[in-house]
């Protein structure tokens, strides 16, 4: 990373630093000079503080879909691995283009061909900082002139300590099979906190979360900060990972199921874009002192 790759935002005391070129990403989030989201600690995208998912959020299994007569292949995407199912779309893996810039506020924009992915679409991702927070919100058109499943969310990792606590009501719970793929939903009667006010690592999960109700609240207790994401109506499921070990986690707000696009009977599913039609999703971050006491 050089500096001449980052936008940096002010607003009020908060920071946002963006990195374009790296799957249009957010480098790091602060707030009073404290990360709300970890900063990029590496060089390759998992390394970052956020990265869009566009066009599809999470697994399609083994790459294969049908659309209509037609059997749609993808291949593996996953950086340096032969994993069987492409994940997280193609905005990721891709250099951004800025667009606009403020001192509080940037556009920057991703085109794909037809190719890799056979619906040509243009992403753009807008960042607006103010006084209250952090609005980003992504945009996806499509360019062909067939329908096209789309489905969009943001993947931002946060800083774990063992204390750190995550609240977010959801109804459902996927359980996951060896592949990696949802195999069967738990539900509750109502949206609930599925980690019961515990700690983070309480639960070691990678999985999507549906049903959600209201917003989703992050508390770091030793530093006496909490941080709010409202996402918008239109990303009813969130993916949670929590893995073992490490001193960070993911909380994802997303449109869609995981492999949605191959079981739409589940519920959940991606959106079906009319050529030149525009699929606009958004979340909100707001940071706030929480007691330490």
């Amino acid at each position: 990373m050089t500096t001449t790759d980052l936008i940096e935002l002010h607003a009020g005391d908060y920071r946002l630093v963006l990195e374009p070129t790296r799957g249009g990403s957010i480098a790091r989030f602060d707030w009073h000079d404290i990360p709300l989201l970890r900063p990029t600690c590496g060089p390759a995208i998992f390394d970052t503080g956020c990265f869009p998912l566009v066009p599809f959020s999470n697994r399609i299994a083994d790459g294969v879909f049908r659309v209509g007569q037609r059997t749609v292949h993808l291949k593996p995407n996953f950086p340096g691995s032969d994993h069987p199912h492409p994940l997280h779309g193609f905005g990721w893996l891709c250099a951004w283009t800025l667009v606009e810039h403020t001192t509080s506020a940037a556009v920057v924009r991703h085109q794909q061909a037809p190719g890799a992915w056979p619906w040509a679409y243009v992403a753009e991702q807008h960042f607006q900082l103010g006084a209250g927070g952090l609005c980003h919100e992504i945009r996806l058109r499509n360019l062909a002139d067939e329908p096209m499943p789309a489905g969009l969310g943001f993947h931002p990792y946060f800083p774990r300590s063992q204390d750190t606590r995550y609240t977010g009501l959801h109804r459902g719970e996927w359980q996951l099979g060896e592949d990696g793929l949802p195999s069967s939903l738990h539900q509750a009667e109502g949206a609930i906190d599925w980690w019961h006010g515990e700690p983070v690592g309480a639960r070691a999960v990678d999985t999507v979360y549906t049903g959600r109700i209201g917003a989703l609240r992050i508390v770091w207790p030793e530093t006496g900060l909490a941080l709010t994401i409202e996402p918008s109506a239109n990303l009813p499921c969130t993916v949670v990972y929590t893995p073992q070990g490490e001193d960070y986690f993911c909380v994802e707000p997303v449109s869609h199921a995981t492999d949605a696009i191959n079981h739409p009977e589940r519920g959940d599913g991606m959106t079906w874009l009319a050529p030149g039609e525009t699929m606009t999703v958004s979340a909100r971050y707001a940071a706030s002192a929480w007691p330490t006491g």
